[in-house]
C-alpha cells in the first residue's frame, strides 16, 4: 500500500483527533471516560499547537497514523487501531528519529505495548515520573534512543 508522510493541514486536524481517540480507547485501557474526555480538550486546546504535527497517509490520502515532536522529543505518536501491526508506527518513528531528529519519548507505565514498541526500536528506560504531563497520577517511563 503505498503511503506519503507530510504535515497535515487544519482541515485534517478532526482526523487527527479520531485516529487519537480510537487509538486511546484501543489500548489505554487505564484511563477512565473523564480522563479520555479531558486528554481530548487538551489536545485540541493546547498540544497539537506545541509540537510539529506530521501525518502518514495511504494512497487516497487518509491520515492513518501521526505524530507530533519538539526538539528531540516524540510527544505523540498515534496509528489508527483498524491498521496496528502493519508498520504504521515503525515508519512515523523511523521518520521522527531520521527526519526530526527525534531521540527521547515518554511513554504511559500503564501502556505495556506502546514500552514494548519502543524498546523493540532500540529505546531504552532512562527513568520514570509518578505523574504525567498534566500532573495526572499515570506514571510516564522516559525512553531515550541508543545510539
Amino acid at each position: 500500500m503505498p503511503q506519503r508522510i507530510d504535515t497535515p493541514t487544519a482541515a485534517d486536524l478532526p482526523r487527527l483527533l479520531a485516529v487519537w481517540e480510537a487509538a486511546v480507547r484501543a489500548t489505554h485501557d487505564f484511563l477512565g471516560e473523564d480522563d479520555i474526555q479531558f486528554y481530548k480538550r487538551m489536545l485540541c486546546e493546547q498540544y497539537f499547537h506545541l509540537v510539529r504535527l506530521d501525518c502518514l497517509r495511504d494512497a487516497y490520502g487518509r491520515v492513518l497514523g501521526y505524530l507530533g515532536t519538539a526538539e528531540d522529543r516524540v510527544e505523540m505518536l498515534f496509528v489508527d487501531p483498524q491498521v496496528h501491526g502493519r508498520g504504521i508506527g515503525k515508519a512515523l518513528l523511523r521518520y521522527a528519529i531520521e527526519q526530526r531528529g527525534a531521540r527521547l519519548v515518554d511513554v504511559n507505565e500503564q501502556n505495556p505495548r506502546a514500552l514494548a514498541f519502543y524498546l523493540s526500536q532500540g529505546f531504552r528506560q532512562i527513568g520514570r515520573s509518578p505523574l504525567d504531563g498534566a500532573d495526572r497520577p499515570f506514571p510516564l517511563l522516559h525512553l531515550r534512543l541508543d545510539d
